[in-house]
């Protein structure tokens, strides 16, 4: 595939429509204005990395880490991996086109139905339809799948011999890969997947259906334009009455430096939860009239990660990658199966419960990870045989979601973004996600381990990969930033409370009001989706989202 981006000397002052931001809402965005015929740019921070340059050693890895903390910061602003230490909880987003699709482990599902019928949400959102076809168009796009060979995967034998002990059943959930050869939606090849293990640290192979490898090029292709090393600090109306983004060079460049802004008469949020509320707040600080919400309602999805030391039996959930680093041994995607914990009565109480797989760039440094926690002999001992045969072998790595009370706020302290929590540590979900995953581990004969950095700069505070919120939808001002099609509340003294700024949209995370309790990345695609049908049926716009038929 060619390469998306082009160089910054091309981009100009003047577009029909900026996207800020490439993942999952960017993308989306970008693809159905671009086939309206309008003529879009997309702004990324981050950088274009191709299929087969993702990190495979932790020599690579080591440089793919930006860490920001109250009073520090370290790493490149290009980095992958994007880590907020805060007082009261930690966030890990990814960087790159393509955004977190890029190293998620690609894990699709549906909420229960419940989720959406939350007062959190403006009532359009569970009654008009529309979200329903915004699934469909997401499913056809992502192409979400089960691994057909799930069950022979060693990790997922291990999950499903302990869950016996819970009484509960492994499945093997939906995952945005490509289990056999194929030409995706977008016109682009992509080879199968060869279950190497390491599609979180970014997929070698081309089998993952990414942001990059489906929404992205369909943009390109009707002439989105792509710009990386760019980041996005304020929103303005001009007098002109067209918005202004000020951007920000991230990276050196061979080519001219980027205006101090470019202008459109529609300007689209997309960096994520993070991205897009830091450049909302920072843009009410330089004048820009919004709700009181912003900032509110910031969930952790009920998320944890956890592992199991010592298992009686062989794990395998280290990943080979590609090409593979021991030959015949397959891991499986980074999710091969999950326990689904079910209550009828109490949504709050339910549970999904996935063995994950940590990327083969992990593998040299894990031994080290888990010093801090009086496990020397054990590590010492993979340092010599290596993970794939030592005490590593039988270390067990488990994703969960599950619901939390939606509670963070993100406000700018000296002018970067900042997240209070009070008593994050103490949600009741993290003790019913400690009691299952304990007992997991116990049924497989090893220990569990919440945290094996605790003790080290993570401290004991919790931990998401799945930020949802802080530009909340609301049936109004007063409840949220943004109403159920994405566009800004006018936060203006006199304005409606249901007035909007014209032409100024949210659309990714920082939208979604409350946990959903699964895996979020179907349901923002499905919300970016249910957007663009609503903006070009408010604008008289017409596109289609059938596949393209050349491959690239």
């Amino acid at each position: 595939m060619t390469r998306l981006s082009l160089p910054r000397a091309a981009l100009k002052q003047r577009y029909d429509v900026i996207v800020v931001g490439s993942g999952y809402g960017g993308g989306v965005t970008a693809s159905r204005l671009a086939r309206a015929g309008k003529r879009v740019a997309v702004i990324e921070r981050g950088r274009e990395i191709e299929t087969g340059q993702f990190p495979q050693k932790f020599s690579d890895l080591r440089h793919e880490f930006r860490v920001t903390g109250k009073n520090f910061r370290s790493g490149s602003e290009q980095a992958i991996y994007d880590v907020r230490l805060g007082q009261d909880m930690h966030v890990l987003v990814a960087c790159g086109l393509g955004g977190g699709s890029l190293v998620n482990a690609g894990v699709s599902l549906v909420p229960d139905r419940r989720v959406f019928q939350d007062d959190a949400w403006p009532g359009q959102i569970a009654q008009d339809g529309t979200l329903e076809e915004g699934y469909r168009r997401a499913e056809a796009w992502l192409r979400p799948a089960a691994d057909p060979r799930a069950a022979e995967m060693t990790k997922y034998k291990v999950l499903e011999e302990a869950a016996r002990g819970l009484k509960a059943e492994p499945v093997a959930p939906r995952i945005a890969v490509s289990f056999e050869d194929t030409v995706n939606a977008a016109g682009i090849a992509q080879a199968a997947c060869t279950r190497c293990g390491d599609c979180c640290a970014g997929c070698n192979v081309g089998a993952k259906n990414t942001v990059a490898q489906t929404y992205l090029p369909d943009a390109v292709r009707h002439g989105a334009e792509v710009f990386t090393g760019l980041k996005a600090d304020t929103v303005r109306k001009g007098q002109d009455g067209l918005w202004q983004v000020a951007l920000r060079t991230v990276a050196a460049d061979a080519g001219d430096a980027p205006s101090p802004a470019i202008e459109a008469p529609v300007v689209v949020l997309a960096a994520g939860t993070l991205g897009s509320t830091e450049i909302l707040l920072r843009s009410r600080e330089a004048g820009l009239a919004l709700s009181d919400r912003i900032g509110h309602r910031f969930s952790a999805n009920g998320d944890i990660i956890a592992f199991g030391y010592g298992a009686k039996s062989p794990v395998n959930a280290v990943g080979v990658g590609h090409p593979a680093k021991v030959e015949g041994l397959e891991i499986g995607a980074s999710v091969s199966g999950q326990l689904e914990f079910r209550d009828s009565e109490t949504l709050a109480n339910e549970l999904n419960v996935q063995e994950g797989a940590l990327p083969s760039a992990f593998a040299s440094v894990l031994p080290v990870m888990f010093v801090p926690n009086g496990r020397l002999l054990g590590a010492m001992q993979s340092l010599i045989s290596g993970v794939y045969k030592g005490p590593f072998a039988n270390l067990q790595t488990f994703f969960a979601v599950s619901h939390d009370s939606a509670s963070g706020r993100f406000a700018l302290e000296d002018d970067t973004l900042a997240l209070t929590w009070d008593n994050a540590k103490d949600e009741p979900v993290y003790a019913r996600l400690d009691a299952v995953l304990s007992k997991l581990v116990a049924e497989s004969g090893g220990q569990y381990v919440k945290n094996p950095l605790a003790g080290t700069v993570m401290g004991h505070q919790p931990a998401t990969a799945h930020p949802l919120g802080g530009c909340g939808m609301g049936r109004d001002r007063t409840q949220g930033v943004v109403d159920h099609k994405c566009r800004v509340f006018n936060g203006a003294a006199g304005a409606e409370d249901t007035a909007v700024h014209d032409g100024l949209y949210v659309i990714d995370g920082a939208v979604i009001p409350r946990s959903l309790g699964v895996n979020p990345l179907l349901t923002i695609t499905a919300l970016s989706e249910r957007a663009m049908l609503h903006f070009a049926r408010d604008h008289g716009l017409r596109y289609t989202t059938a596949p393209a038929t050349v491959a690239a």
